[in-house]
């Protein structure tokens, strides 16, 4: 909440020629200033205030100035925790000494509270001139003590607050038990209280006389939480604090250590450890660059490799969409089994390929996630193209995977893919992350606990901790140094060549937000560091007797993609061993090659000779496949050899598929084709699939995807930071507002209300008036309603009046507009100076 006294429009300045109100204040900083003002709290520019009163009453509302708060680093925090328990307004000396102490000068912190005190001005927390500071309202409510929010700095209520409730009497009889001569009214006597607490000297000479234990309890109070309970009947030393005001009844049973005394206590300092530098990023770890850069390449085509496996197996068989949207616990766990990867880990590849678009759910009435058509495009980009587009991604994404296995505030699981998985500051933080690795020398690394440390000074925690312990922020930056590692954006704890390549040119310092632009130039530049560092594919695999195939390094993508086929993965590793089975050579029929076609892919790709027993797999599985064939009725089975069908018609495990002959070669089933082809393939049948007009069908793992769909948008945490033009343009309006509502103006035949407000005139005298503007060249100051019933005054500069319109120079709007005579309430000449 803010007063007129802070907001008022008022003209005029307060003793010693310093502004009387917050809005003064921005009245005569200059257009800069302004713009620096909107640029580091843009939640003020909407929409655009009106004039700088607007302004000056925007910036102190709580929510404004909650966000604010919350965005200032410790020192800067510590100052504004200074100036709420200060005297308001607050001499800058005296703000000094509540930083700083009895204590000689610490050159650090004069050195810093300067820049604080002026960071606090410029985003209009504090205003005023040096000699009376004063924290805005709102601010000081927010950070001065009280006994439902305590102060950071441990302090209390004043003896003024705290005896505002207490008799006369009592009051006379605390100051007479502290020494001091009677007065005639309890105002006084408080006053006399104080001057006795804020004395260094007699308040030393006071408590010398304080038994131990009377002491004992003041330290232990000192530095806050300044309450404690006592009993209906307190103890000798408990007694001796009470009667001399060293101690003040809070509520029954509980006391409070008045401010006053604290202070002298703490030697004049309002913290017990202000810290005007940010902690240092030591000790630092060095690590050799080319190692870093080396491992880094290969964890990041690791990433490639692992998002490629998960959408080529969810392109063939995803998993289902659960109502409430998300992926469902089990599908997690088998994801992960595919993925040879915990469940957190398999959430954020999840959730990273979901952000860089290359997943999303079907939209289908059975819904499930699959590859988007954007996948295709990015399978056929060089791999740092690929994994450029996928840090991008994962640094502007407010989606945290992190959170996925957790519940909400109301206990509610939260899912992976889910829709509550947003939280708006996690690309800061990640940028944030990166930067100060950045600013290590290469292959340098420090602990997470001292790159949380800094974090915790350039953003102290304000909020309360989410379940897990600690605060959002600090939860954010430890998955993102989990993440930065799996991406290869780091290793070992250091940044990498292209990680510094992702945050921007290099020596330039690393800019948040990126527009689009930014993003895709940092994009290009780390994918060009990161080329020369990928090993390169390999077109060979070495056979083994054992129906295995070993390769030795990464294949290349036609390779791959066949033998992903072919057989399946067994082990991963610096080598990726492949296993032969019935079942992945039938899977590699079913996409339509032959045994021929088969061995002549491996005898092309193998160092080795085709082993005979892989040979006699392909040729037993080939020999088999297609025999039985599959369609629609509900779906039917056919087979040249009617011995075979009369076998499936005896054998008991075909009874769920309820088959009955149609003919010698033909049975039917009451099973739907793809529940007839899994049930005769798992009775030890190779069957295949074939369309209405009886050719086999060949089922391919790509042939599904989704309909074309967009990346997630991430939610930004509050407005956009606005742009240089947005700035400028903002400025001229709130000075052009603010001169129409200032200007002078010449006294009219029907004044405005009292107190301000439109102008009001005749429709004659408006025509009248406008018309002597237009031949004098003559800007005057006019109330205008909109069709919409909005109210605002303007000033123009009329050029032309017929037809019932106005058309002249806005100075508000800085355009040349037309406004309807009838919608113009009054109007008045300005005064010569402001015309």
């Amino acid at each position: 909440m803010t007063t007129p006294r802070e907001t008022g429009s008022s003209g005029g300045t307060a003793r010693g020629g310093g502004p009387r109100t917050l809005a003064e204040e921005l009245r005569a900083r200059p257009d800069g200033a302004l713009a620096g003002l909107l640029r580091a709290r843009p939640d003020l520019l909407t929409p655009v205030p009106g004039d700088l009163t607007q302004l000056a009453t925007r910036a102190g509302t709580r929510a404004s100035v909650v966000r604010a708060l919350e965005r200032l680093d410790r020192f800067v925090l510590q100052t504004a925790e200074a100036l709420a328990v200060a005297p308001d307004p607050c001499p800058y000396g005296t703000l000094a000494g509540l930083m700083t102490g009895d204590a000689p000068e610490d050159p650090r912190i004069a050195e810093a509270l300067p820049r604080a005190v002026a960071v606090l001005r410029e985003q209009a927390l504090v205003w005023g001139t040096e000699d009376r500071l004063r924290l805005v309202r709102t601010a000081r409510e927010l950070l001065a003590p009280s006994a439902a929010h305590p102060s950071p700095t441990g302090l209390g209520p004043t003896v003024a607050e705290a005896t505002a409730g207490m008799s006369p009497g009592r009051v006379q009889q605390i100051i007479a038990a502290a020494g001091l001569p009677g007065t005639h009214d309890p105002v006084s006597a408080v006053a006399a209280l104080t001057a006795l607490f804020e004395d260094r000297v007699r308040m030393a000479r006071l408590l010398e006389q304080a038994p131990a234990e009377a002491t004992s309890v003041l330290g232990r109070l000192r530095w806050g939480p300044p309450y404690g309970t006592v009993t209906a009947d307190p103890a000798p030393h408990l007694r001796w604090l009470l009667d001399r005001g060293l101690l003040l009844p809070a509520t029954p049973g509980s006391v409070v250590l008045p401010r006053e005394v604290a202070l002298h206590l703490r030697a004049g300092r309002a913290h017990r450890a202000p810290e005007p530098a940010a902690p240092e990023l030591a000790p630092a770890t060095p690590h050799s660059a080319r190692t870093v850069d080396a491992a880094a390449a290969g964890q990041a085509f690791t990433a490639l490799s692992t998002v490629e496996e998960l959408l080529a197996a969810w392109e063939s068989d995803g998993p289902l969409v659960l109502r409430a949207g998300g992926l469902s616990v089990r599908d997690l766990k088998r994801t992960a089994a595919l993925l040879d990867a915990t469940e957190a880990t398999a959430a954020f590849w999840t959730e990273l390929a979901y952000a860089a678009g290359l997943l999303a759910s079907d939209g289908e009435v059975d819904e499930r996630y699959a590859p988007t058509p954007a996948y295709d495009d990015w399978l056929h980009l060089p791999a740092e193209q690929r994994w450029g587009r996928l840090v991008t991604a994962w640094l502007a994404a407010t989606r945290s995977a992190g959170l996925a296995g957790g519940r909400d505030a109301k206990s509610r699981p939260l899912n992976a893919l889910g829709p509550d998985l947003d939280r708006s500051p996690a690309p800061e933080v990640r940028h944030r992350v990166l930067a100060l690795l950045a600013t290590l020398p290469p292959g340098t690394s420090v602990t997470p606990e001292t790159l949380l440390a800094r974090l915790h000074w350039e953003r102290p925690p304000r909020t309360a901790a989410e379940p897990g312990g600690e605060d959002l922020r600090t939860r954010l930056a430890r998955w993102a140094l989990v993440e930065a590692e799996l991406l290869g954006v780091t290793n070992r704890g250091a940044l990498s060549a292209p990680g510094r390549a992702l945050l921007g040119p290099e020596g330039a310092e690393p800019a948040f937000p990126m527009s689009d632009a930014e993003a895709g130039a940092c994009a290009v530049r780390a994918a060009v560091a990161l080329a020369p560092l990928l090993p390169e594919p390999l077109d060979h695999i070495l056979l083994q007797a054992d129906l295995t195939a070993v390769a030795p390094g990464p294949l290349k993508r036609p390779l791959a993609q066949m033998l992903s086929v072919l057989a399946d993965v067994e082990s991963k590793g610096g080598a990726t061993v492949y296993r032969f089975t019935p079942g992945s050579v039938r899977r590699a029929l079913d996409a339509g090659q032959t045994a021929a076609d088969l061995k002549a892919f491996l005898t092309g790709h193998s160092r080795t000779p085709v082993p005979q027993p892989l040979a006699y797999l392909i040729d037993d599985v080939a020999r088999r496949h297609g025999h039985l064939r599959v369609g629609a009725a509900s779906s039917y089975l056919r087979c040249d050899d009617d011995a075979v069908l009369a076998e499936i018609l005896v054998d008991r495990r075909s009874a769920p598929l309820r088959l009955r002959r149609l003919a010698p070669t033909v049975l039917a089933a009451q099973a739907a084709p793809d529940e007839l082809l899994e049930g005769l393939r798992a009775m030890g049948y190779a069957p295949a699939a074939e369309s209405a007009e009886g050719d086999v069908v060949v089922m391919r793992a790509d042939a599904r995807r989704t309909p074309p769909r967009t990346a997630p948008a991430p939610v930004p945490e509050g407005p956009p930071v606005p742009d240089e033009t947005l700035l400028g343009a903002a400025v001229r309006a709130i000075r052009a507002g603010d001169m129409a509502s200032t200007a002078e103006r010449k006294p009219v035949a029907a004044p405005a209300p009292a107190g301000g407000g439109l102008p009001r005139t005749t429709s004659a005298e408006t025509l009248a008036t406008m018309q002597a503007a237009v031949m004098t060249g003559s800007a005057v100051w006019i109330g205008y309603v909109n069709a919409e019933g909005a109210a605002s005054q303007r000033v123009i500069a009329p050029v032309r009046v017929e037809g019932g319109f106005v058309t002249g120079y806005d100075h508000t709007a800085d355009e040349v507009r037309t406004y309807p005579l009838h919608r113009i309430t009054g109007v008045a000449e300005l005064a010569d100076e402001h015309a």
